[in-house]
């Protein structure tokens, strides 16, 4: 007998799947539905059983399944957007194994998108679910999205502190907005207009979150070519402002014409061109961009067209734009050496990558972990006793070491001492005259009360390395202390380091 409602229990428990199906997976509330839904399920990311949460769906659905579409047009319209979700998440977990074996593959291998011998079936168990076969095709290469995504995201940003939780929430949110529904309903096609700033001490991994967001752009599946329309491993491109003289900077930007300058003796493609419509462009060390690049980047932020040096057709960039720095930008806009428009302009999300002592503190296994990590990476294989040999060098460091490299530094240390057996670092050091210089301005009387704790803030961190230990000495927060030390650093208290403000 076929079943034309919901009861009271079936609404509420796919009213809670919805939380788990279009939640971001790296947040505690998703963790907590997840538990209440499937109390057997292992906490995290249901990677180690995967079909848990299915095997409770599944049963739910069952009448459905069993009786097909038919009997879902004879739910009420509200009724069959309550079982959408466990669909969707059903016909997902289907898929999820041909869809990681694809991305491992493409993610290896350039060219081409390969082909998908999957898809069909994919898409026909969608429509049998009810759903239109536009809408299944969409579908589908939202599952292949969300599969890249959880891949970058969580495999390439290692790290358990919470800390690097809120980064990894952070970046899904930038990838999918913090509302996967009105994600999938209206913004899907419209990401390239909300442009992302990544900001941090150099070494923290800004390229890698960059990385994240860029290979995880939607691309639509072509079913009559059984592909994807653009293949992922190609799609991020990154390029380091700082590596190039400003003669060259708007060349490598926007391209050039054969004859537009004395050494334009061919044609050049610049990587606002060479980026897929699908893809996303990195701009990193954007603070080291003079005025006159800034001024030609926000026009072609704003009107999504640029134009090669010596032509004259206008082409238009579709991609995503990524820019990050490890400069104080407050100070760089302060200082007029960083437009105000632009900063607006790049703004759309503003995410802030966690330094190694700040992870270290938050948890001191994260060292651990990421030693495990690196040296699984340098030499291809767990190597425990080579992990321990690490740890032993590193624990002669001193305590509270601050890692002013953060993980770039760490990564050295493991090959140096790889190689040497040991790791000597360098510890920030005060210069006397610094010393002198503050005490000279305080016995003449010359230093405002802010003066005088910018400028000690300064020292401080000079000689302690960290930020917390600022806080700690002088008894301010630490934000407050970064602020100080900012302005110390700049030598101008600006009527207090309230104008010090990160953005």
């Amino acid at each position: 007998m076929s079943v034309t409602k919901l009861g009271s229990a079936d609404r509420e428990f796919f009213a809670s799947l919805e939380g788990v199906v279009f939640g971001n997976p790296f947040s505690a509330q998703r963790h907590e539905l997840i538990a209440r839904l499937a109390p057997d399920a292992p906490r995290g990311d249901l990677t180690s059983d995967r079909e848990a949460l299915a095997r409770v769906v599944g049963p739910r659905l069952e009448p459905w399944l069993r009786e097909g579409a038919a009997a879902l047009q004879k739910l009420s319209a509200e009724d069959r957007r309550l079982l959408e979700p466990g669909f969707l998440y059903v016909c997902y977990q289907r898929c999820v194994p041909q869809l990681d074996a694809l991305i491992g593959k493409q993610a290896a291998q350039g060219g081409a998108p390969l082909p998908v011998p999957f898809g069909g079936e994919a898409i026909a168990d969608l429509v049998r679910s009810g759903f239109p076969e536009e809408r299944a095709v969409r579908f589908f290469a939202f599952f292949f999205q969300l599969r890249r995504a959880f891949y970058f995201i969580l495999d390439s940003l290692a790290g358990e502190c919470e800390s690097m939780r809120r980064l990894r929430e952070a970046l899904w949110n930038n990838v999918f907005t913090h509302d996967m529904r009105g994600y999938e309903a209206a913004l899907w096609n419209r990401m390239e207009d909300f442009s992302t700033l990544l900001l941090g001490e150099t070494g923290t991994g800004k390229g890698s979150a960059a990385a994240a967001i860029g290979r995880s752009e939607f691309i639509p599946y072509l079913p009559e070519q059984h592909r994807f329309a653009a293949n992922f491993a190609e799609s991020f491109i990154a390029i380091n402002l700082s590596q190039f003289p400003e003669s060259l900077i708007e060349s490598e930007l926007f391209g050039h014409r054969k004859g537009a300058f004395t050494s334009a003796i061919d044609h050049h493609q610049g990587v606002f061109e060479r980026c897929s419509a699908h893809g996303a462009l990195f701009l990193d060390e954007i603070g080291e961009a003079s005025i006159p690049v800034q001024i030609k980047l926000l026009q072609v932020l704003q009107e999504r067209t640029f134009t090669a040096l010596g032509g004259h057709e206008k082409k238009r960039f579709s991609g995503r734009v990524i820019a990050a720095t490890n400069r104080p930008l407050a100070a760089l806009r302060r200082d007029g050496r960083f437009r105000d428009d632009f900063f607006y302009r790049l703004c759309s999300d503003v995410i802030e990558v966690p330094t190694l002592r700040q992870r270290i503190a938050e948890s001191p296994a994260e060292l651990e972990q990421l030693v495990r990590l690196l040296v699984a990476r340098v030499t291809g294989a767990k190597a425990p006793d080579l992990i321990t040999a690490v740890l032993d060098a590193l624990s002669g460091l001193p305590r509270g070491y601050a890692w002013p490299g953060n993980v770039r530094e760490l990564e050295q240390a493991v090959r140096r001492i790889l190689l040497t057996g040991r790791y000597a670092a360098e510890l920030p050091q005060v210069s006397p005259g610094d010393e002198e210089a503050l005490l000279d301005k305080l016995r003449a009387g010359e230093l405002t009360a802010t003066d005088l704790l910018a400028r000690y803030c300064a020292l401080l961190y000079r000689r302690l390395g960290t930020y917390a230990e600022v806080a700690k000495r002088t008894g301010l927060d630490p934000r407050t202390s970064r602020k100080y030390v900012e302005s110390g650093r700049s030598g101008k208290s600006e009527q207090g380091a309230d104008r010090a403000e990160l953005p």
